[in-house]
């Protein structure tokens, strides 16, 4: 009968002794831990802390009496190995209860010790204020010394992945968190640029953040720790957690000759075999090959960990299973923000002397969580490293607040299976609209890449902006859209205007196209490519992407967080009662915004409104808005799925008296659908930021104004043949492209329907209510044989020059 022991529990120990239990009944398995608990969920323990996880016991997966009962194991917790007799094949054990030695045999030994965490010597570090979270007594520590201390602040060392979970939980369980961080990101795994949307987003949460500064010295103060920076500044907080990394726990090993690295990493082989034949080792506490270079690594994760622990019992079991490496892959909740990556970053690859453009390529996508259409769809950040050829891919990371988890686990599997950009073009997954859109993000990754091998497309670096000031900056969004967001110093051009205005553009120079998330930026950038324009470039992500990359602390909107009594029950007492709620979920920009604005006007000073949306942007959006109109944005928070915030009606103060006019002027030439959509749209947008408005109709702009039904008036002839030839109404009006005989225009009212977007209808009653001055140009009225009667009700008579009275009181004029 084989006699095996093995040196641990939790991940690797636990899950080798129950493979080995399986694989064979007779086997002797002894299992020595030196902790009271030898499975449980050690990823889990941030969360118990601040009691999202309120139950203790569930955290706990087996105990000695249940793997005594299920697999016939023999369990002792409390007792430590403290030494390794490779030549005679035993082990020393101490009971930690009684101070006891004695020794055990073995015919194989597994070493599943795992790791601990990195306390360096700090001055100060040994107060008993300052804890590491690692194992479930270390939970225990850290929550009694919460309740037991009424201890409201905190400090978080370090910003790796438990670092991140303990400043969330500690601010959810109500306390103030610092979080510092040595180095000039958080989450090392992913790249800078990737790190600053979870730095927006840390501080939107109330964090403050304190990153490129280590710890110089901590100090007991009268009930806090001071803790020095090495930039000087002091933070003072009554719990320090630190969490600045891990070190194998592998003293056995080397005591006992066993080969190590040189950060104490167990070398093994790739069946998990130590240097010596009858000793294996799995976890935390192991060197592995990394998937993407086949170099070795230590890379701490609890899948490989359990993977590990089955490989060594087959193995143990006479299997000959080889551990095919690790490739990193991880995912962690940063507040309501997800955060994953497999394979390398892009610095891994730069360490390693590869050059991007001639060994690797990057590309940045934003798409959205599932079909925009349905409900509840939010963007998603992808970052994708590849090989020059497409080939081969290095690696991936994505940031968002749904569906970040089964993209990256997308792509990990095609990493795994040796995938290029050609595969992830052509795999098949599963699309409904509330899952997914029929172009999966990671497929969409596919297309974008293989635009930029085949020169389709070129990227500029995210921050390319303030590295190139020369380049000229072209932002094709909508009037409407630059509302709550302007590029400083950009060119504006919408999108559906380009074609027609390429000569405002010097083919000569360096072009890099903004859009919101870098579609319309595409089409733009194909457009000039075409036109002679040979040195273009789209922005990474779109403007969205570039404001969180771009972010400045004194400009992050922190969100509001829910504040609990000692009982349990929710303070109210300064939260402010709101007069009305308004529900904008599902609306498009600048749906939301308007909305506001039309609801604020009917309410008194002073009065306070609560407004729900859907859309991410909303928080930075209402921000902008009150600003510019002079409200209070009193909070602004995350609840559930929709953003949600509190908006004061204030009385604006006077405009200042500038030789810049704000009213906005709009002449509308047109009758096609589209383009009296558009010209609605941006009034609508100037509207809400409390801007002066004039729309002057002219020519086949005036058929958006007439009513739908035929009035009784007296015409020549003539003037009744243009009558019968004129679309009566905007509901007759057609797209100025791709109508195909009225199938292309009932299709977009479809789309504008099932996205929520206005009808044409309802954009000009809107606009009315805002105080948007419509006003039909008499000349052109008789032009065409229309008379006052037929125009609907609110629209004004007047000529060219009421139009250029108002016109110089503006300072946007737009012709469309």
């Amino acid at each position: 009968m084989k006699k095996i022991v093995i040196i641990g529990g939790v991940a690797g120990g636990a899950s080798c002794a129950a493979r080995l239990r399986r694989l064979d009944e007779e086997a002797n398995i002894i299992m020595f831990e030196r902790g009271e608990y030898i499975s449980y969920a050690n990823c889990g323990l941030p969360y118990h802390v601040g009691d999202v996880i309120k139950s203790r016991d569930a955290l706990l997966l087996q105990s000695p009496e249940a793997m005594k009962k299920k697999y016939n194991i023999d369990v002792r917790v409390k007792n430590e190995v403290t030494s390794i007799d490779r030549e005679n094949k035993k082990i020393t054990v101490r009971r930690l209860d009684s101070g006891e030695t004695y020794e055990e045999t073995y015919d194989n030994l597994v070493i599943s010790t795992g790791s601990s965490p990195v306390r360096p010597p700090i001055p100060g570090i040994g107060s008993s204020r300052i804890q590491t979270l690692w194992t479930v007594p270390d939970t225990d520590r850290i929550r009694a010394l919460v309740k037991e201390n009424k201890i409201k602040t905190a400090a978080v060392i370090g910003g790796g992945f438990i670092g991140l979970e303990m400043a969330e939980n500690l601010g959810h369980a109500g306390l103030s968190v610092s979080l510092i961080e040595m180095l000039d990101q958080v989450m090392t795994p992913v790249d800078y640029e990737m790190a600053q949307l979870l730095h927006e987003h840390i501080l939107q949460n109330g964090v403050d953040l304190h990153l490129n500064d280590g710890v110089a010295a901590f100090e007991d103060e009268d009930g806090s720790v001071a803790i020095t920076l090495k930039s000087g500044k002091t933070i003072s907080a009554e719990l320090v957690i630190l969490s600045i990394g891990v070190r194998p726990n592998s003293e056995l090993a080397k005591a006992a000759g066993l080969s190590v690295n040189e950060r104490g990493g167990i070398v093994v082989d790739e069946y998990l075999k130590t240097s010596d034949p009858d000793i294996y080792a799995v976890g935390d506490v192991i060197q592995v090959d990394d998937l993407i270079f086949q170099e070795p690594a230590m890379i701490p994760l609890a899948g490989p960990a359990n993977k590990q622990g089955r490989i060594a019992a087959n193995n143990i079991a006479g299997a000959q299973e080889a551990y095919k490496k690790t490739q990193g892959t991880s995912v962690a909740k940063v507040f309501d923000l997800a955060v994953a990556s497999t394979g390398v970053n892009e610095k891994a690859l730069i360490k390693r002397g590869l050059q991007k453009g001639r060994d690797y390529e990057s590309i940045i996508i934003t798409q959205n969580s599932h079909a925009g259409y349905y409900p509840g769809a939010v963007p998603i950040t992808l970052k994708l490293l590849f090989s020059a050829d497409g080939k081969k891919i290095f690696g991936a990371q994505i940031v968002g607040r749904d569906g970040v988890d089964k993209r990256i686990d997308t792509l990990a599997v095609a990493i795994r299976l040796g995938a290029g950009i050609s595969d992830l073009k052509s795999l098949e997954l599963a699309y409904a609209p509330p899952f997914s859109s029929a172009k999966d993000p990671v497929n969409m990754a596919g297309f974008v890449a293989e635009n930029l091998i085949t020169g389709k497309v070129a990227f500029s670096s995210w921050d390319a902006v303030e590295q190139s000031p020369e380049t000229v900056l072209l932002d094709v969004r909508e009037d409407a859209e630059l509302m709550a967001f302007s590029l400083p110093n950009a060119k504006h051009i919408p999108l559906g205007q380009l074609r027609n205005r390429l000569k405002e553009l010097d083919p000569s120079k360096k072009i890099i196209v903004f859009c919101a998330i870098g579609v319309r930026a595409y089409n733009a950038a194909r457009l000039l490519m075409q036109n002679g324009f040979n040195n273009v470039k789209l922005y990474p992500g779109g403007a969205r992407f570039y404001q969180s990359t771009h972010y400045t602390a004194e400009g992050v909107l922190p969100s509001e967080q829910t504040v609990y009594s000692d009982s349990g029950q929710m303070e109210t007492k300064n939260i402010p009662t709101s007069a009305m709620r308004l529900d904008c979920s599902g609306m498009q920009c600048p749906g939301p915004i308007m909305k506001v604005f039309e609801t604020m006007k009917e309410m008194p000073d002073g009065a306070v409104m609560e407004v729900s949306a859907s859309d991410p942007g909303f928080t930075r959006d209402i921000g902008a808005w009150c600003r510019r109109t002079g409200n209070e944005l009193m909070a602004c928070e995350l609840r559930g799925k929709d953003y949600v915030a509190l908006v004061k009606k204030g009385t604006p103060a006077a405009p200042e008296k500038t030789e810049a006019a704000e009213g906005k002027t709009i002449i509308v030439f047109s009758g096609d659908l589209d383009k009296v959509l558009a010209s609605f749209i941006i009034a609508n947008g100037a509207a809400a930021m409390g801007r002066p408005v004039t729309m002057f109709f002219t020519f086949w702009g005036l058929t958006a104004l007439r009513k739908s039904e035929k009035q009784p008036v007296r015409k020549s002839l003539v003037e009744s043949m243009f009558g019968v030839m004129l679309p009566r109404g905007s509901k007759k009006l057609k797209l100025s492209n791709m109508n195909m005989g009225g199938m292309g225009t009932a299709m977009m009212k479809k789309i504008m329907n099932d996205k929520n977007v206005d009808s044409l209808e309802t954009l000009i009653q809107k606009a009315m209510k805002s105080g948007v001055k419509i006003v039909a140009c008499t000349m052109s009225m008789d032009v065409m044989g229309i008379r006052p009667e037929e125009l609907i009700d609110g629209v004004e008579l007047g000529g060219v020059g009421a139009y250029l009275g108002d016109a110089e009181e503006s300072n946007v004029n737009l012709f469309i």
